[in-house]
Parts: C-alpha cells; structure tokens; sequence
C-alpha cells in the first residue's frame, strides 16, 4: 500500500496564502493526501472559504478555533495531528509551495524513527543559509512565476542528478513523520504557546529520543516565509527589484518570542543551537542553584531563566520586589517561580550551586553563565572552584536532559 501524508495546517489571517499551497498540493501532488486545517479565529473570511472547500474536496478535514482570543499553531499543530487520519504527518506551513515530487522525494526516506524535512526555496527575505536556496520565483502570490520555478527545477534535478549528497542531517518545516512517534513523545510542548520555540524544543527532543532527521535534497518547497505573525503585513519589492518585508516584526511577535525564549532557557538551560544545517545541538542539562547577593529586581529578571532554583535576600524591599516580579512573570510561564525562588536562609540542595554578587557581573561574566552547561560539562569536577567572581560547589554531575523528552 503506498504511503500517503496527513498534511497539517494552521492558519490565521491567511487566507490568500492558504489558497496558493492548497493549489499547489492538488495540482502537483494530487488529491490522495489528506490536508488538515484548523482555522485560528480569523476574520479574513479563511472559515468560510474552508467549509466550501470540504463541499467538493474530500480529503480534507477542517476545525475551527471559536476565540475569542488565538490558541497558536503549538497547540493547534497538535489538534490536527490527533484529527489525522494517516500514518504519517507533515507540519507544514500555510505560506509553502508543494513543488511537483515532494512528496515523492520525502516519503522514500520516511520510517518509522526517522523525521524527513523537504529543502526550502526562498526568496532573499532572510540570510542564507547552506540548508536551503534562496531564488527569487516571487514574494506574494499575486506575483509568483510558478513556471519559472519549475523550470528551474527541472534545470536543477538535471544538474544533480548524479549527486552522492541526495540528504544531509537536519530539520526545519516541512517536516514529516510516523504519527505514533510523534504522539509517544507528547508532541509540541503547551509551554510555548501560542507560538515560538515549539519547534527548537521538539526537534531536541527527537534527537534525545533517537529519531534520525533527515533532509532531502530532491524534494522542494517554495517558501514565501513568516506570513503569519511576524511580518504579517507581507513584503514588498522596490523599483530596483530588491525585496524586504513591509513592517518591522509585529509587536505581537516580538512579546511572544521573547517569552518562548525565556521559556526555552528555563527548561533546557541554555539559548537555542543547532548547526549550519539545523542540526540540534543540545548541552547537557544540569541542576543548577543561583546564591546570588545585592540582586535587585532587573537583575533578578534577567537570572531567573537561567537556573533551577535561585537563593536571595529577600528582605524589605527586596522581598516586596521578588513577590512584584513573581505576580508579573508567573502569567508567562508554567514553572512555579514561587517554588523557585528562595531565602538565602535556605540551604541550597542543588548538584551544582553558584555564588557571587550580581553588583560584580559583567557583560563578560554573564556569558559564563549563558555557557555553564559546555563549561560543566567540559571541565566540571566534584568539589569547590572559583572562576572570575563565582564560587561553584559541585555536588554531581548528574544530568537531566533525557527527562525532557516527553511532555
């Protein structure tokens, strides 16, 4: 029986780039592949155009978030994974292209723990990259050269035809994959939503649970890039043929992402990394304790991510600055930061504790503690050191970075 996808879309207020990767689906892939839409409360008229869709396309199953405020693809990712009626799923995004045998292309790498990414065409919106081809076939689909694309192609594939290097190790959307491998490590972790960072944090975890990740390089989409939050306004192209975005990054997008980050710092205690090629690189993760002195309320905000628990002295106004930034941080985050802030009173059980004045930190110094899991990792050792301004206690080594693999 030959495979077929269970392509997974979210879309919000996108209504015409919807339209333009549902053509392109149909029309080079066929109808034997199941799209699963879920409309995030827009008001573009995308909910309508969904249910004519399902009139005629039966293959195509549709959901609706009522509102009144966005759920994000990290959450509605997951409810189309559970609505999928294959075996196999692609996350795709609501601005791509299915260029003729992708699915082809994906599906012949594809086994069960084994997570296949097709390689992204995009205009020059964004920096290069050795993971994907920046062409320019368009920047909106009212002026896309689709069959310049695909002659393109076709010059392309002829090319590279005898190419030993058909895939190369890496991720990034689309991305396919067997749903029950997908569904046994919890999928998207709820702790980003509505969106950013959902994406870094699953790909470490299927390498920690020993997914092999998979590009092809035979299979493509055109990618018109980050037309739903970020830069939502679109792009435009001056007289002179160059192209940017219309606005700066949404406010909405920038709050969020700072958010995810934050968030992402918290659970896996370091920024996110991969390699030229999106390859997760994930240091190990450490139980951490901050005993930190003359810390006030910006430098406690700026800390707090950064370990497992933190011990200060939390007295007079001091003490009324920890519960202000606990009443206005907890809103953002799932960890219980009451539960994670302590009196220097209490003795720190942590693996690994680390002592100095944040008067005393630095630009410099602060990297340290942006890269304490390579440095542990490293050169840790059991017993007391001092670097710099800090004074390290390591009680164990012990890491954790394996309890992360499931939500």
């Amino acid at each position: 029986m030959d495979k077929v996808i269970s392509f997974i879309q979210p879309s919000r207020n996108n209504l015409k780039y919807l339209k333009w990767s549902y053509n392109s689906i149909r029309k080079n892939l066929g109808y034997r592949h199941e799209i699963c839409w879920a409309d995030d409360f827009s008001d573009d008229g995308t909910w309508e155009w969904m249910n004519e869709i399902v009139k005629s396309d039966k293959n195509v199953k549709i959901h609706r978030n009522e509102g009144p405020t966005r759920l994000g693809h990290t959450i509605l990712y997951d409810t189309l994974v559970d609505m999928a009626t294959n075996d196999i799923i692609m996350i795709y995004h609501a601005d791509m292209y299915a260029c003729p045998n992708m699915d082809t292309e994906v599906l012949k790498h594809l086994e069960r723990g084994k997570v296949v990414s097709a390689t992204r065409i995009e205009p020059p919106l964004h920096p290069d990259g050795p993971e994907k081809i920046l062409m320019d076939f368009g920047i909106e689909p009212e002026e896309f050269s689709e069959q310049e694309l695909l002659n393109w192609l076709t010059m392309y594939s002829e090319e590279n035809k005898d190419d030993e290097n058909e895939t190369t190790q890496g991720i990034f959307a689309p991305w396919a994959m067997y749903k029950d491998d997908f569904t046994s490590i919890g999928g998207h972790d709820p702790l980003y939503a509505p969106q950013s960072k959902e994406d870094s944090d699953i790909f470490n975890r299927f390498v920690l649970a020993g997914y092999e990740l998979k590009q092809t390089w035979k299979g493509f989409v055109y990618h018109m890039t980050c037309r739903g939050s970020r830069f939502k306004d679109g792009a435009l192209r001056n007289p002179a043929g160059q192209v940017f975005m219309k606005n700066r990054e949404s406010s909405e997008w920038l709050a969020q992402n700072l958010k995810s980050t934050r968030n992402f710092i918290r659970k896996w205690g370091h920024m996110v990394k991969h390699d030229s090629l999106m390859m997760p690189i994930i240091p190990p993760k450490y139980d951490i304790g901050f005993v930190v002195e003359n810390c006030d309320n910006n430098m406690l905000k700026e800390l707090e991510p950064w370990c497992s628990d933190m011990y200060g002295d939390w007295v007079g106004h001091k003490g009324l600055g920890v519960n202000r930034y606990i009443e206005e941080e907890q809103p953002n985050t799932q960890f219980k930061l009451s539960k994670k802030l302590h009196s220097h009173h209490t003795e720190p059980t942590n693996d690994v504790v680390v002592r100095f004045d944040a008067q005393k930190l630095t630009s410099d110094s602060f990297q340290l503690i942006v890269n304490l899991a390579e440095m542990l990792k490293d050169s840790g050792e059991i017993g007391k050191m001092q670097y710099d301004i800090f004074d390290f206690e390591i009680k164990s080594l012990n890491t954790y970075e394996k309890d992360l693999i499931n939500v």
